[in-house]
């Protein structure tokens, strides 16, 4: 229920008034136009801005229980307005400061009462409050009109209408920029790029979308803010049901045919009609998604070049030539305990090619433009925000002090009632040490959380290395064959279904937690509650990808000493081809999976699902649809809608998959690609969401994004970290690099994968680790080989770790220090070459202020010149007066006609 304060900003910022009545048309193209009737109060003059709902049934209680109730209605609803129809009000804290000396205030009444713990079951108790409530609201100026006798039963609406006055009135609180007379024409150098980009805007004129909001325009009108500042005051908890402004129907059909229809995707969004609609808060997030879109279009066109060079080259690289040859006869170690045998490294064949196309010596270079490319992605979108204020008049605009929460209200007169009386004049807050209680449960849960998503990741680990055993044990040869591509496949779908669910879990976990910190403001509690979720979720969906990506196959040890889980599980170890294509697999399946399923799939039947059962728990199951809504009116339409919940889901999926797009892009340069598809889909889902699914959010301003701006540079951040060891930890590009440069007798790569591979003699094997199938390849075997870099049986010091491997280390760790420190320096270095400011703005918001105050000085010496005219004109008449009725000396005379002369 958003507080009334939220409602007036609603006026001021989105609503027009009632001159288009004729242009009323049904919500969507698919619903009935009858729906119309309910968009104005019935006079049909006056225009429903706002909505109210309410239960309706029968009072009860006896006179008593109404005084009580009304003497605590009475105290709630005027300790909580903080301004008057006639003047500005007292301040928050003032009020605070005087309630212990107020006796008629909520504060010294007992807590439960304050909530309406003791009142909230009778019904005479909410239907006075809002009568009360509504009282107040006509002495603010609005005007409001009751429906009771509704199509929806059990349910009543208060229709509000928010008169000129009002609107004004609330802009001048809210300091709105409003244009003044003074207009100007923004003119176009006429230079070499001012040519070129006219012309590149000629070329992209049908992507633009039919709304006058993208007509090229050069004239401009200077805006001027108001001074005076803004106040709030509350809904009574529990009184209303829902609080809603009605969809304005000749907008919205225009939003639903050029910004929320499939068929106009490969278009620009009408971003100046959403804002102008939704308010600037919804409008930065579509402008900053359409950019990030736009982005993805040079990362996906690099990311499928390296695709098809790898595709191109692998029939020639040569380390995966040399696994798949036939005359290979190489005999590798088992992959598990007993039921597993040797075999040969050639069936690893098709395993190396299709790690090549992924690892490949293009993956460094696309991994350092990727990293370039996510520095220009934020620098462009800090230019692109910039031009945003500028043109909705919000280069000036700084956000308003956040009034404290009511539950934060109601814990600091909790606190108030435990201290002494001599006490309450102070004024109180809560400290770090009211707060430590939930603070220590909040790092304990989160803690927990992370450890439950460990332990799940830990899960599938033994899952995969049972079912490898079981299936190696089948007696089917086809399913013997697949047992890597079958555990992978179904381990990265599990990952993929707790993924899902723990998602959900970990939302309401955050807000569970976040709620039990008490913020102090609205701003402070969606900050805390995004940076939480943010956590959760960020842990949920990578740690089984970091996992496979820099754990898996690093703590296996060697053969005849592996190392174990429970005494029974032996580790698990990466195939020839590498751990990246198993990564892959499950960086693929786990995007493509969360954006199919929860981001497409979940925002589409979800609000439907909710919307039908609404519909049936109003008892209008009985109707046909279409019968239906020519009953309905459209308040009673829109009350069938989804609830506006906030922009943190849709920012928190676009952030996960700017992750998955930027942090492991080494192992998987396809990402760019599925992103771009999943967001062109994604952008207009959401419009259809907001345009038919959602009731319209409270219009909110803002000039910035906010924490996600700096949770985007974060990720950023550490992608390049993470890629850097991806490229040295997980890929073979150093080995190869090192053996080329270093052991390689020609200097090429043939003999790699001989280089990479120790020597075990099967007499060491443990007992009982052995394998029971010896003769599985038809012949004895005494040596088999496995991939690392240790000392042969044979040698002085067997089985320990070879020069090679140190060489190769110092390499890779080498390599990690260049390749962050050259990436990050070049992020800084764009940073530093591309200005926050476009230069053309900083120029018309120079040249605006001096036009502005040109134009009120001269507005202010054509009034003085005014003034001093009239002045000096009625000196005249007064001469002329005196002379006529000869009623004045000689000097007096000379003294007038000196003025007059001066005059003329």
């Amino acid at each position: 229920r958003p507080p009334i304060s939220s409602i007036l900003t609603t006026y001021s910022t989105c609503l027009s008034p009632c001159s288009f009545c004729q242009l009323l048309k049904a919500l969507t193209p698919e619903e009935n136009t009858h729906c119309q009737n309910g968009l104005f109060f019935q006079d049909g003059q006056r225009r429903v801005d706002y909505v109210l709902t309410y239960p309706v049934k029968k009072p009860g209680g006896g006179r008593s229980s109404r005084q009580s109730v009304q003497l605590l209605a009475e105290n709630a609803v005027a300790c909580s307005l903080r301004r008057g129809p006639h003047n500005g009000g007292e301040d928050l804290r003032h009020h605070q400061a005087q309630r212990a000396g107020n006796p008629s205030c909520p504060q010294s009444l007992p807590m439960a009462d304050l909530e309406g713990g003791a009142l909230n079951g009778h019904e005479d108790h909410k239907a006075f409050r809002r009568e009360e409530f509504e009282g107040k609201l006509r002495d603010m100026g609005l005007e409001l009109e009751k429906e009771e006798v509704t199509k929806i039963p059990g349910v009543g609406f208060v229709k509000i209408h928010a008169p000129w006055n009002v609107l004004c009135r609330e802009a001048e609180f809210m300091k709105l920029k409003m244009p003044t007379k003074k207009v100007y024409e923004v003119k176009q150098s006429s230079g070499i790029v001012e040519k070129i980009s006219s012309l590149v805007s000629k070329v992209l004129e049908p992507l633009h979308p039919q709304v006058e909001e993208h007509q090229p325009k050069n004239i401009k009108h200077l805006s001027h803010t108001f001074s005076r500042e803004k106040q709030h005051f509350l809904l009574g908890s529990g009184v209303y049901t829902a609080a809603y402004p009605l969809h304005d129907v000749s907008s919205i059909h225009l939003l639903y045919e050029e910004w929320a229809n499939y068929s106009v995707f490969y278009k620009y969004q009408p971003i100046g009609l959403v804002r102008k609609y939704f308010g600037e808060k919804i409008g930065l997030y579509f402008a900053w998604l359409g950019l990030y879109t736009q982005m993805l279009i040079p990362a996906s066109v690099v990311g499928v070049i390296v695709f098809l060079y790898g595709c191109a080259t692998v029939d020639d690289n040569i380390p995966s030539m040399e696994i798949c040859h036939p005359k290979n006869n190489i005999t590798m170690c088992p992959l598990c305990d007993r039921v597993c045998s040797y075999w040969k490294l050639s069936t690893a064949c098709g395993t190396a090619r299709a790690s090549h196309l992924f690892d490949n010596p293009t993956t460094v270079f696309f991994s350092i433009f990727m990293a370039l490319w996510a520095a220009m992605f934020m620098e462009h979108w800090k230019r692109r925000q910039m031009r945003l204020n500028y043109e909705w008049d919000l280069t000036g605009f700084e956000e308003e002090e956040d009034h404290p929460r009511a539950e934060y209200e109601f814990k600091v007169m909790q606190k108030s009632l435990r201290k002494d009386k001599k006490s309450h004049h102070k004024m109180e807050k809560l400290t770090c040490r009211d707060r430590l209680p939930a603070y220590m449960a909040n790092i304990v849960m989160m803690l927990l959380m992370i450890g439950v998503t460990f332990a799940i990741v830990f899960g599938v680990i033994l899952y995969r290395i049972s079912t490898k055993a079981a299936l190696h044990m089948s007696s089917s040869s086809i399913t013997r064959n697949h047992v890597q591509l079958t555990v992978k496949t179904t381990a990265a779908i599990i990952n993929l279904v707790v993924i899902l669910i723990l998602d959900e879990v970990y939302g309401a976990v955050a807000r569970w937690l976040t709620v039990l910190e008490i913020p102090k403001t609205d701003k402070s509690f969606e900050e805390r509650l995004i940076f939480k979720t943010f956590i959760l979720k960020f842990f949920n969906a990578f740690t089984p990808i970091i996992y496979i990506a820099f754990f898996r196959g690093r703590l296996v040890g060697r053969p005849g000493s592996y190392l174990y889980v429970f005494e029974s599980y032996r580790m698990e170890e990466c195939a020839h081809g590498g751990c990246l294509m198993e990564l892959c697999i499950q960086l693929s399946i786990t995007m493509l999976g969360k954006q199919l399923i929860q981001n497409n799939l979940f925002e589409i039947g979800i609000p439907k699902l909710k919307k039908l059962i609404r519909f049936i728990r109003s008892k209008q199951g009985a109707f046909q649809e279409e019968e239906r809504q020519k009953k309905l009116q459209r308040y009673e339409t829109d009350h069938f809608l989804e609830p506006f919940a906030g922009l943190t889901p849709e920012y928190m999926e676009m952030i996960i998959q700017f992750g998955f797009v930027t942090l492991f892009v080494a192992s998987f340069p396809l990402a760019p690609l599925f992103a771009l598809l999943n967001n062109i889909i994604e952008i207009r889902l959401d419009a259809k969401k907001f345009v038919t699914e959602l009731r319209r959010p409270v219009a909110a301003r803002a000039k910035d994004i906010g924490i996600w701006y700096n949770i985007l540079k974060g990720v950023a951040k550490v992608a390049v970290i993470i890629n850097a060891f991806v490229i040295s930890f997980t890929s073979d590009f150093i080995p190869r690099m090192v053996y080329q440069y270093t052991y390689s007798p020609d200097g090429s790569m043939h003999g790699f994968v001989n280089h990479t591979l120790s020597y075990f003699n099967v007499s060491h094997f443990q007992e009982g680790k052995e394998t029971l199938d010896p003769l599985h390849l038809g012949y004895p075997v005494e040596i088999c080989r496995y991939k690392d870099y240790r000392e042969p049986p044979w040698s002085a010091t067997p089985y320990e770790i070879s020069k090679e491997f140190w060489t190769v280390l110092a390499v890779r760790l080498a390599f990690v220090i260049v390749f962050q420190n050259i990436v990050m320096l070049m992020s800084d270095i764009v940073d530093w070459l591309i200005p926050d400011i476009p230069k053309d703005i900083s120029l018309q918001i120079h040249k605006e202020k001096i036009l502005l105050v040109d134009h009120f000085m001269k507005e202010e010496q054509r009034k003085i010149h005014i003034l001093e005219k009239e002045q000096r004109e009625g000196e005249r008449e007064e001469g002329c007066e005196l002379i006529r009725s000869g009623r004045c000396d000689t000097n007096r005379l000379k003294t007038i006609a000196l003025e007059i002369s001066k005059i003329m």
